[in-house]
């Protein structure tokens, strides 16, 4: 006869066992976005079985990896120090986004394939709303452009992240170098333009001389 144990015990294992096929397809799709169930279900040490016991589908799958890679990101970027000058705030922030960047770069690729845009939204909302807030309070501060809207400059450094860790993940950039490459691209891009520059055109003295094509 089961004991009266033998229900948290079984809970116990399946929270392990989803612990265990949820890290393994972060590992699996991050190293490669096509990873296939089998893939995962191999790397986790489990049967087909015991995987579509817990997700039902490789979509579910997917959308628990990328969820899982967001919450641990958000455990680390809540403890960075966001306070003060609003430029060297973002600098801290860019400082520690990067490399989980690096996850979700492939992670999003498969989710981008498996799940409703509007579900990739909801997950990477966290992280936007912390950049957005913090543009904003520079802004507030002087030290940020206020001529783009706050939304485009928050994409803008979303894509900057992902093509540094695409770089790095190429070769193309070291490890040692990435930080200081996009936080000097990123003040570059939200620095306060001169009061007589127009965004999109270039600023053309005084009496130069425009060469035709």
């Amino acid at each position: 006869m089961p004991t009266a144990s033998a229900g948290p015990r079984r809970r116990a294992d399946a929270e392990r066992s989803i612990a265990r096929i949820v890290s393994a397809a972060r590992t699996a799709l991050s190293g490669d976005p096509d990873a296939s169930v089998d893939d995962i279900a191999k790397a986790a040490g489990v049967g087909r079985m015991t995987l579509y016991g817990h997700f039902r589908t490789r979509a579910e799958l997917v959308e628990a990896a990328l969820a899982d890679a967001m919450r641990a990101g958000e455990e680390a970027l809540s403890s960075v120090d966001l306070a003060g000058d609003a430029r060297e705030a973002l600098a801290r922030l860019l400082e520690s986004s990067w490399s989980l960047v690096a996850e979700s770069v492939a992670l999003s690729i498969a989710a981008q394939k498996a799940l409703p845009a509007g579900r990739l939204r909801e997950l990477h909302a966290a992280p936007a709303r912390r950049v957005e807030e913090l543009i904003a309070r520079g802004q507030d501060q002087g030290v940020f452009r206020t001529d783009l809207p706050v939304s485009w400059l928050v994409n803008v450094l979303h894509y900057i992240l992902k093509g540094a860790a695409e770089e790095n993940r190429a070769g193309r950039v070291e490890t040692g170098e990435v930080g200081r490459l996009v936080i000097a691209t990123a003040r570059s891009i939200l620095a306060v333009p001169p009061p007589d520059a127009t965004p999109g055109h270039p600023d053309v003295s005084a009496g130069a001389e425009v060469s035709g094509p």
